[in-house]
């Protein structure tokens, strides 16, 4: 079954997320079930997801959804701009939605997190290696 396109290429939030997660070592972008997906041989971090809220589906079209290590993910679910993604929420995905106020600081340390669990430890030893700074 092929999925509708679920995003605005133009959409300023997209943008970021796009500039953050491609930024890392061996991350590609591909469209999963209608959204932006950013992988090296797993997902490391959607755009948009959504979630079932008494039986009804509930879009979280600026959002961006990471696996993130169990206390980060804890801390994350803290947020009240955070949610339980439907189908990934049962395998310790978490999402968070974002705006103008998003710190793209903040964003980029979970984007990175989220790609530390699941990229391959060459690229992981990649990231670290390029972000050492230089005698």
């Amino acid at each position: 079954m092929v999925h509708p396109q679920m995003f605005d290429d133009d959409d300023p939030l997209l943008a970021l997320v796009r500039s953050i997660a491609l930024a890392v070592p061996g991350s590609h972008e591909k469209i999963s079930h209608g959204r932006p997906a950013f992988h090296t041989v797993k997902v490391h971090c959607y755009y948009g997801g959504a979630r079932k809220v008494e039986g009804e589906w509930e879009q979280h079209p600026q959002s961006v959804l990471l696996h993130l290590p169990a206390s980060e993910s804890a801390a994350v679910q803290e947020y009240s701009a955070s949610f339980v993604p439907a189908y990934l929420g049962g395998s310790g995905w978490i999402g968070l939605d974002l705006d103008e106020r998003t710190d793209p600081a903040e964003l980029a340390e979970l984007i990175e997190e989220s790609y530390r669990t699941v990229a391959p430890r060459r690229l992981v030893a990649e990231l670290d290696s390029d972000a050492r700074p230089s005698a």
